[in-house]
């Protein structure tokens, strides 16, 4: 993803997957502590339905709008660990296993899931 745009600019956007099919709206953004880099966005799948989890690397803003590399029906199994509270670094891994992505883990005092404009004072 695009280092340089503000995160909480993301939060609002459409997301799109791979064929270009509507997921729903991004509803969160998720920073890891220790770089500060928007990581995952909690994406509202439907008007009844809740937040899936994406990885924000390798996706891209393309025309005002967020594209996932991944079938709609990947995301919307992703693991489901709720909204606006951080996430563990199991629970991170489990996003990682889920999408196929590799990570090396991370430290055991390793915090991530920090929520974008989240005060860590």
């Amino acid at each position: 993803m695009q280092t340089d745009i503000d995160p909480r600019s993301l939060i609002g956007r459409k997301a799109y997957d791979r064929n270009g099919t509507k997921i729903g709206t991004v509803d969160e953004v998720y920073l890891d502590d220790a770089t500060g880099v928007p990581e995952w966005a909690a994406v509202r799948t439907g008007l009844f339905s809740r937040d899936a989890f994406v990885p924000l690397e390798p996706s891209e803003v393309v025309d005002d709008s967020l594209r996932v590399p991944f079938e709609r029906a990947l995301i919307r199994d992703a693991p489901d660990f709720g909204v606006g509270r951080h996430l563990s670094p199991e629970q991170e891994l489990q996003l990682y296993h889920h999408y196929g992505l590799e990570i090396s883990p991370p430290p055991p005092d390793r915090d991530f899931g920090r929520l974008a404009g989240e005060d860590t004072t």
